[in-house]
């Protein structure tokens, strides 16, 4: 057995039906290409989440009124209102394990400024919001503890408030200028520095930040509220600042040790695992839907192949008259059927990696190519050639001699 003339034979056999061979070839580089494609899109739409959550920094803490809602659960109304004053003044002044914390109530409504308007979201919170959502002001000040104190109708706003409101090429300078806000007029005493769009395709910079007790007495007219917003003091410290604030919130609460939560915590970290978990199972999905493909290109491959037994029977024959042994017959057909596939998916792995990097630079939507899924993909396309190639390779070494070289 002469592997290098049975290696020889194949590429001889193949490339006498050039255009049979691409075509075989066309299922595996599509197949290949499209499941490296979703894979790149998979990895970097999960990579591109975790950096934008990452942004806003991996030691946040997110406190939310009611228990934790599991399969959608509805909840009623006063469940939503355990969240007071009281609970944000005692993670202040008693948990050792946060460096910044902020109340937060937010209402949504119209802004105007003369005969501009949009629709924006305006936050109530702390000084320390901007720290914890690493917002940085770039024009006048943030408001003061004394207008916090004073329920002062002040406000700090986003880029795209002001171009919305002054004009996108306006000179006019918005510090000390009035807006009005569900009605209600609102100085502006800071401009946040530009944040651009999430991974979502949400305007960060459409924002209005105003002191909590502003928008909980003038605007909301509620005593409850919406969310505490936390930094931990580390990363590695998140869990044990969470065990720490759930004492505190539970002894406020007077929760009996066997009473459930009446408040739900949750980390940037779960959040970033939860986002990263959901991605994962999206790509799997777009990979499994791919992979069919790859089913029918073998299919396809084994067709042709058993095609070209039929037609070779005679040459068959002849080789197994002069010597030829089943197994070589067999390895022969398996060689030109491996070839195949493995030629289509070298071809479909580039393919995939041009259309990614495509995707990526010129359309500028995540893509990353993880370097397993490349091995996987070369793997997978020589099983096709092994499993689909086998059946005609066998059928071709249990042929006859005699019956086969008497085949028209």
């Amino acid at each position: 057995m002469n592997y290098s003339n049975l290696f020889k034979a194949a590429i001889k056999a193949i490339l006498a039906h050039k255009s049979r061979t691409i075509l075989s070839m066309l299922g595996i580089i599509i197949g290949v290409a499209a499941v490296i494609i979703m894979m790149a899109i998979g990895q970097g739409s999960k990579e591109n989440i975790r950096s934008e959550i990452s942004k806003m920094g991996t030691n946040l803490i997110n406190i939310q009124p009611g228990s934790d809602m599991r399969g959608g659960v509805r909840q009623d109304p006063s469940s939503m209102q355990t969240l007071k004053i009281e609970d944000y003044e005692s993670i202040r002044d008693h948990a050792k394990l946060i460096s910044h914390v902020s109340p937060e109530v937010n209402a949504s409504g119209q802004v105007i400024l003369g005969s501009n308007n949009t629709t924006s979201t305006m936050y109530g919170e702390t000084k320390d919001y901007l720290e914890i959502k690493q917002w940085t002001v770039e024009r006048g000040a943030c408001f003061t503890e004394e207008d916090i104190r004073k329920s002062a109708k002040v406000c700090v706003v986003g880029t795209t408030i002001v171009k919305e409101l002054f004009g996108e090429d306006s000179n006019i300078d918005p510090i000390g200028k009035t807006i009005r806000f569900k009605s209600i007029p609102f100085r502006i005493v800071g401009v946040l520095a530009s944040k651009g769009y999430n991974s979502w395709g949400m305007d960060q910079d459409n924002v209005i930040i105003a002191p909590y007790t502003t928008v909980m007495k003038r605007i909301q007219a509620q005593t409850y509220l919406s969310t505490i917003v936390c930094s931990a003091l580390t990363e590695d410290l998140s869990d044990a600042a969470i065990d720490e604030v759930t004492k505190l919130l539970r002894a406020n609460h007077k929760l009996k040790e066997d009473d459930d939560d009446n408040f739900t915590i949750r980390s940037q970290q779960e959040m970033m695992e939860t986002m990263s978990s959901t991605m994962d199972t999206v790509t799997i999905i777009l990979v499994v839907a791919a992979g069919f493909s790859l089913l029918v290109a073998g299919i396809g491959i084994m067709n042709i192949m058993l095609v070209s037994v039929t037609e070779r029977t005679k040459e068959i024959g002849l080789r197994m008259a002069v010597g030829a042994r089943g197994m070589d017959i067999l390895l022969q057909f398996l060689i030109e059927s491996i070839l195949i596939s493995v030629t289509g998916g070298l071809i479909g792995i580039l393919f995939g990696w041009i259309v990614s990097f495509t995707v990526k630079t010129v359309i500028h939507f995540p893509a990353s190519i993880p370097m397993w899924s490349v091995g996987v993909s070369f793997a997978v396309c020589t099983a096709i050639g092994v499993l689909f190639g086998y059946l005609p390779a066998r059928r071709a070494a249990n042929l006859d001699p005699i019956e086969a070289i008497r085949h028209e």
